[in-house]
């Protein structure tokens, strides 16, 4: 997955055919994690939530297209995305070490954010 905001929206992109793709399409719902390779998680940690919907605009795809070549030269102009997913976000979360405890921050659309803490 290739998660990219664009439009102020984020978009769930990368190669097409692959078992991602295919679940996707099955359940459109998702969980993205970051990377965490720290066991002390001095970095932090976040993930995010929700559900896919394949958007099939060509014009918004080519404008997509066109700004991916702008900023990373990553040249799709002129394809077709198929799928093409938007991510809708239901919920997400993250994680701090901070004065010794664990601060875990948790936001859902319409809800203020609010902070758990874990010592």
């Amino acid at each position: 997955m290739e998660p990219r905001v664009f439009e102020g929206q984020l978009w769930l992109v990368g190669m097409p055919n692959t078992t991602k793709f295919h679940d996707l399409a099955r359940d459109p719902r998702f969980c993205l994690h970051t990377a965490t390779v720290d066991t002390q998680v001095s970095d932090g940690d976040a993930k995010v939530w929700g559900v896919v919907r394949n958007v099939q605009d060509m014009e918004l795809q080519q404008r997509f297209a066109a700004d991916l070549f702008e900023d990373i030269e990553l040249d799709l102009r002129g394809q077709e995305f198929d799928p093409f997913y938007a991510a809708d976000l239901t919920g997400a979360s993250s994680v701090e070490i901070r004065d010794g405890g664990l601060d875990i921050t948790i936001w859902k659309p319409g809800e203020p954010e609010r902070v758990v803490r874990k010592t």
